[in-house]
């Protein structure tokens, strides 16, 4: 049996370089970062519960095409609670656990950065020295540089959809349970569905983009709605108004909606008519971008 160790937060193009060639994979439930530095722990690119599933879903890609058969199921992710207890442990304790806790172990793959252990003292080639046969994948490159979570943190919270959607090798999407809006976007003949996005997520721009759905193509405006004043959001929202007519009898309860190209940024307009004039435009920006 061979293991993934990592965060793996995105499961971007690297990760799944060292994903593809394990069975199983070993991660944390939080950021370690929300143990050794609370005030800078970086905005996530997947909820928890998103970030499981697409680890489970990227493990064995690589040996379940050589060998002619499926992925292995989720329960052979295993997340941890990292805990000040966890981190204070010193590297030969997480060399006894893995013993433990896999017994049959034969490779772990991990990442060139990825270290273990009181202060990251372990390393790959610490755990080599107790016994195990490590993996150090490279990291995948593109466009010149590694890819990894900061940058595409970065590429996202700069609008930058299209160099994101590149390093993780797919569209970025978010998903949030729907609620009902104000009913502007009807009287404007742009009916929309809203969503909460959830919390601790990387930041996007406020503004316009063009959007996929499970209920097909739409342009969402994520922000405030500034235009509508006292009536305006306190927090952002994602409000998604469908291209096509999809003949929907009720809204979902949770909508996933990825992010394709990001269209201009959210603006007040002086009337709602200018408004309207504009989401017509973005329709259009839309439409083009399918």
């Amino acid at each position: 049996m061979n293991l993934a160790v990592g965060f793996f937060d995105g499961v971007h193009l690297g990760h799944r370089r060292i994903l593809a060639q394990a069975d199983a994979a070993l991660t944390f439930l939080n950021h370690p970062a929300s143990v050794f530095a609370p005030d800078r722990v970086p905005p996530l690119l997947m909820p928890t519960d998103v970030r499981l599933a697409a680890i489970a879903g990227a493990l064995g890609t690589e040996r379940a095409t050589l060998a002619g058969r499926a992925a292995r199921p989720s329960e052979q992710v295993r997340a941890l609670p990292f805990t000040p207890e966890l981190a204070a442990l010193p590297p030969d304790y997480f060399a006894a656990r893995l013993r433990a806790d896999y017994p049959g172990l034969d490779t772990v793959f991990c990442g060139p950065n990825w270290t273990y252990g009181a202060n990251g003292a372990g390393k790959a080639d610490t755990l080599r020295a107790a016994g195990f046969r490590v993996e150090t994948v490279p990291f995948v490159v593109l466009g010149g540089a590694p890819v990894s979570s900061t940058r595409i943190r970065a590429a996202l919270a700069d609008g930058r959809l299209e160099e994101a959607n590149a390093l993780l090798g797919g569209p970025y999407s978010i998903s949030g349970a729907t609620f009902p809006g104000k009913g502007v976007g009807r009287t404007l003949g742009r009916p929309t569905i809203n969503l909460r996005v959830p919390e601790g997520l990387v930041r996007l721009p406020l503004g316009a983009y063009a959007v996929e759905t499970p209920l097909g193509p739409g342009v969402a405006n994520y922000g405030n709605a500034p235009t509508l004043g006292e009536r305006a959001w306190p927090k952002p929202v994602l409000e998604v108004h469908l291209l096509e007519k999809t003949g929907i009898v009720a809204v979902p309860a949770t909508l996933s909606v990825s992010f394709k190209r990001f269209l201009r940024p959210e603006r007040t307009f002086s009337s709602l008519s200018e408004l309207k004039a504009q989401i017509a435009r973005d329709v259009a920006d839309a439409s083009a971008a399918r």
